[in-house]
């Protein structure tokens, strides 16, 4: 950080973040030693809470929401959101803070207890602390920082805790977003603090599409397969047809998009699974039967430049070309989730905060970036119609989803310091 005045405010603001550092750590193991897996949807009410009482032993007033009837909410699991507002008595906008409390499952491969949060070598170790625990205790820290300092800070800092982001957000920001939470008058400034290096500002991402295609045959005795149709080997010349017809295609496609890393620019598609035949998680003797059924899932990623007519066209094209030139081929095909790629404009208010923040923490430009994969900004700018909403915070990108996942302590202290005093610029009171 370049040098400033002991006494100034600026200096005074990040100093009382960089003594909170052990802070920081603390609440970052608190948040992971709560094993808030998705899915099914563990354990978000104890995390929700545990946010939630801090936050109003500050003074702010905390709500808790339950996402009632989307996918996945039970009495068992139920989606419960926490969003925390506190207001200055000064008019201004509103800045908010958003981070998912939801992790994906530990895996194996693992050296360290994954909910234990470790700390060593500088890091907290754990599933979550990268993606993105460490980013909401930052952002929490950034806050209660500012309101120590009595700084005239202005308007409203809302802080929330949401679910589901790993299955599409649906029982999280969605559900505020179409309930007004993250909508104009109410919100004008959102920083979701997602793990994409803290000197980097990620402006938005790219779309995905996820579909099912289910191939058809006709069941026959395993012995006289020629008096059936096999649904296994039609999507064979599916996946065939996809990997020589179409993955060049993609390839060659770039986006001006600044997505991260480069292999990302490109289209993309991936089977994410492929199931026919005997049932999944059947260890008894296989019947003898051709199969009659045979279903694929992709996940085709695609870019601002492509229009989704297209992309979806051009599966549709490959399995009508198939239905026309194979015999007795026969298929259906299922939307399962679509999002629209999503971009901040460069020059909107909040990446030119972070944008000055980021100079002033490290000493050096930040980097605009795009996303490869979807976060719950899509939510924000699509049902609340926020288009002033980046990605901010700690943790790398890469971590995320791995075995051995950390956050490292002194990135976490560099980012509280930029969302501080990205805040304060952004309500008019730059220090």
């Amino acid at each position: 950080m370049p040098d400033a005045p002991l006494s100034s405010p600026r200096s005074q603001l990040f100093r009382r973040i960089t003594d909170r550092r052990d802070e920081v750590a603390a609440l970052t193991q608190a948040l992971v030693r709560i094993p808030t897996i998705n899915p099914p949807g563990d354990a978000y009410t104890p995390c929700a809470e545990l946010i939630g009482d801090r936050l109003a032993n500050r003074g702010f007033a905390v709500s808790y929401i339950r996402a009632e009837g989307t996918p996945g909410d039970s009495d068992r699991y139920p989606r419960i959101n926490v969003v925390a507002r506190i207001e200055s008595g000064r008019p201004g906008p509103t800045v908010h803070f958003n981070s998912h409390i939801d992790v994906v499952e530990a895996g194996q491969g693992w050296t360290r207890d994954p909910w234990a949060g470790e700390i060593d070598d500088g890091k907290v170790w754990g599933r979550g602390t990268c993606d993105m625990k460490g980013g909401l205790a930052a952002s929490i820290i950034a806050v209660e920082a500012i309101l120590d300092s009595g700084l005239p800070w202005t308007g409203a800092i809302e802080i929330s805790g949401t679910v589901d982001e790993e299955s599409g957000g649906f029982g999280g920001v969605a559900y505020l977003a179409a309930k007004g939470f993250f909508s104009k008058p109410r919100v004008d400034h959102v920083i979701i603090p997602e793990p994409l290096n803290p000197d980097r500002v990620c402006l938005g991402h790219r779309g995905v599409w996820w579909a099912e295609i289910e191939t058809k045959g006709r069941i026959a005795h395993g012995s006289m397969p020629f008096l059936g149709v096999s649904a296994i080997r039609h999507m064979g010349a599916v996946l065939d047809a996809l990997d020589r017809d179409l993955q060049p295609v993609l390839d060659a496609r770039r986006t001006a998009m600044p997505v991260v890393p480069e292999g990302a620019r490109a289209s993309t598609l991936n089977c994410n699974s492929v199931h026919g035949g005997q049932p999944e998680g059947f260890d008894g003797l296989p019947s003898p039967c051709v199969a009659d059924s045979c279903r694929l899932v992709i996940d085709r990623r695609f870019l601002i430049e492509e229009p989704f007519e297209r992309v979806r066209g051009e599966v549709v094209e490959i399995l009508e070309r198939l239905r026309l030139s194979r015999p007795h081929f026969a298929y259906s095909i299922r939307d399962v989730m679509t999002v629209h790629p999503v971009m901040t404009a460069p020059d909107a208010p909040v990446v030119q905060a972070l944008d000055a923040e980021i100079a002033a923490v490290f000493g050096r430009a930040s980097t605009h970036i795009a996303s490869p994969g979807t976060y719950d900004q899509k939510h924000i700018a699509r049902i609340g119609h926020l288009h002033d909403c980046v990605a901010y915070g700690p943790g790398i990108l890469e971590l995320a989803h791995q075995p051995d996942e950390w956050v490292g302590i002194d990135d976490m202290v560099a980012s509280a310091q930029v969302m501080a005093a990205a805040t304060l610029r952004l309500q008019g009171c730059g220090v």
